[in-house]
């Protein structure tokens, strides 16, 4: 009896323990990474955000297309932290991904892999209801030194033209036996 009192303790904490996926791990760049198992690239570089002529914030970012992200953290100048936030329009050579983390807005870009060339894409960050919005534009230089995409092993096949067929068609003979009465 006293075998299973002590069983099922030892077997809770055992299943419990394969859900520990152990502290948050820190990104290179921005806040701690709750996610864990988000590569980051090997070149990510942004500068502080800069405010243009018309009041909205600007970000310039240099990151290498070799499937990793780039990440930066914003708050609003004033303090506290944005209710809501979108992305529009979204960057054409790769993915934009916003999420909230400690009252900071965490901003991740992974380009296209091995893009090379500009992106852009746009933020619009909500204070709260009734507030005024800041908007973030940010100018993207997607570097692709060094990257290589796999081949695949095996190719796919080719469909195959009608003049192809009908080269490899052989016609059939039909011999009847004539009956013998």
């Amino acid at each position: 009896m006293r075998l299973k009192v002590l069983a099922v303790p030892v077997l809770a904490t055992s299943f419990l323990a394969g859900c520990n996926h152990g502290p948050l791990q820190s990104g290179r760049y921005g806040s701690p990474d709750p996610f864990g198992y988000m590569k980051a690239s090997a070149v990510c570089q942004t500068t502080k955000p800069t405010t243009d002529a018309q009041g909205d914030r600007v970000v310039a970012m240099t990151v290498r297309s070799d499937n990793g992200r780039c990440v930066f953290a914003l708050a609003p100048a004033n303090g506290g932290s944005y209710a809501s936030f979108g992305v529009s329009p979204a960057p054409e050579h790769g993915k934009a991904f916003l999420y909230t983390l400690d009252g900071q807005t965490q901003i991740t870009y992974t380009p296209t892999m091995a893009y090379a060339g500009a992106d852009k894409f746009s933020v619009v960050l909500i204070r709260g209801p009734g507030q005024k919005r800041d908007n973030l534009t940010v100018n993207v230089t997607v570097d692709a030194t060094g990257v290589v995409i796999p081949k695949p092993a095996v190719s796919a096949p080719t469909p195959e033209s009608k003049e192809t067929r009908k080269a490899t068609t052989t016609k059939r003979r039909t011999v009847t036996k004539a009956r013998k009465r």
